[in-house]
């Protein structure tokens, strides 16, 4: 590594430090203000809110780190070709390229050291966080049952559902066991889907069966259409005993889509996670190269604060556009790979034509 390079990466680290602390900071100061009323509301201890700290810190990291390397390149390169450096550089033979080969290389490191936070630390802390504040704070029982084997008990009823999604208010695979007083079955509801609608569950379609108390036999059987269903719980109370999806690790996600598509559940939500376990870390890569240009196009005018603003609009846009494809890849309307690695590729040819725009 020459001179040139060692002296690009320091200057780039400092402002990378710099940047993220800054976002970091903002970010868990704005998250604390909104959740201090659980703290306070519930008496909580100092090692909870120390744990809040602790937890969220790498979470947040992994969601900020590619707006900070976005805004880092900005302000790293615009400092310096206001300071006319690039163009000493260039003037020296150096290509463009060159200049900023070791920056990429760096970048490229960043994105692997975040999918390596997303794989293994994210979910814990995720996983820690949701136990503080659902179950310490708010009190919500746990439920230590896992997804495909939630059972209940419901005033003469035994429940049973396959999948609960909180988030989508929807329940799959629910089979309703009516029992009387001496505890046997007189009727079995089966549902394929329910949603919760206006303050109830509601099912398209389902499957009732009457049997003899006495035999066990089957008396009827016969097909129901938008039929209410009453099951004791809102879709909250499933929260705490459904594994939350930034809970999980891409090698998690993967096992859970398996196991729902071989039970003939949707695993699309999953599905659009998982693949974006692997896309979102290469967001830093992405934004870094396209910082590039937009750094160098201003020149000697640059400023420190018009880098910050247009690098914050470049990250608006993005998670914007972020989770509105995410909302398509979700619903079905687009695969969920394509859900997941669309804006991504979207920036990538920007930066491209960005580039090759600004040689020419």
């Amino acid at each position: 590594m020459n001179l040139i390079h060692r002296y690009l990466l320091s200057h780039f680290l400092r402002i990378l430090l710099l940047t993220l602390s800054a976002f970091v900071g903002i970010y868990l100061l704005i998250d604390f203000f909104e959740k201090i009323g659980d703290f306070l509301d519930h008496q909580a201890v100092a090692a909870q809110y120390l744990s809040f700290f602790l937890n969220s810190i790498p979470v947040i990291i992994s969601q900020v780190l590619p707006l900070a390397v976005l805004m880092t390149m900005v302000l790293t390169l615009g400092t310096l070709s206001r300071t006319n450096e690039i163009t000493a550089m260039r003037s020296c033979g150096l290509s463009l390229w060159h200049i900023i080969s070791s920056l990429m290389v760096l970048s490229l490191l960043v994105s692997g050291l975040q999918l390596i936070v997303n794989e293994h630390l994210a979910p814990l802390n995720a996983r820690n966080l949701n136990q503080l504040l659902d179950v310490e704070l708010k009190g919500k029982s746990h439920q230590s049952l896992p997804q495909g084997k939630i059972w209940y008990r419901d005033e003469g009823r035994i429940i049973n559902i396959a999948l609960a999604e909180p988030e989508k208010k929807q329940l799959q695979g629910i089979s309703i066991y009516e029992l009387d007083r001496q505890a046997r079955l007189i009727r079995r509801l089966s549902v394929p889907v329910a949603s919760y609608q206006q303050r109830g569950w509601h099912a398209a379609k389902l499957r009732e069966q009457r049997f003899d108390p006495e035999s066990g036999d089957l008396l009827a059987s016969e097909i129901r259409l938008d039929q209410s269903l009453e099951l004791g719980r809102s879709p909250e109370d499933f929260a705490t005993g459904v594994p939350k999806n930034n809970e999980m690790n891409y090698r998690q996600l993967s096992r859970q889509i398996q196991k729902l598509t071989a039970e003939g559940f949707d695993a699309t939500r999953y599905q659009v996670d998982m693949h974006g376990r692997l896309a979102s870390p290469f967001t830093c890569l992405i934004m870094a190269f396209l910082g590039v240009p937009f750094a160098l196009q201003r020149g000697r005018g640059s400023s420190i604060a018009v880098g910050i603003g247009l690098s914050l609009a470049i990250g608006v846009v993005y998670f914007i556009l972020q989770s509105l494809i995410l909302a398509f890849g979700y619903s079905g309307a687009l695969p969920p790979i394509v859900a997941a690695w669309a804006v991504n590729l979207i920036f990538l040819m920007i930066g491209v034509w960005l580039m090759l725009n600004m040689r020419g």
